[in-house]
């Protein structure tokens, strides 16, 4: 089997991707935890 192999600009770039795909997955469970919580509080 080939493996393909990255040059230094296509690994920094993926990287980038990975890092924004990561805060952009923290920031979604922020919300989620956020709205969770609000709405537990409101029900007392």
């Amino acid at each position: 089997m080939e493996t393909i192999q990255l040059n230094e600009v296509q690994k920094k770039s993926r990287r980038g991707r990975n890092i924004a795909l990561g805060v952009v997955l923290a920031l979604l469970v922020a919300i989620f935890y956020a709205v969770t919580i609000i709405k537990i509080s409101n029900m007392g």
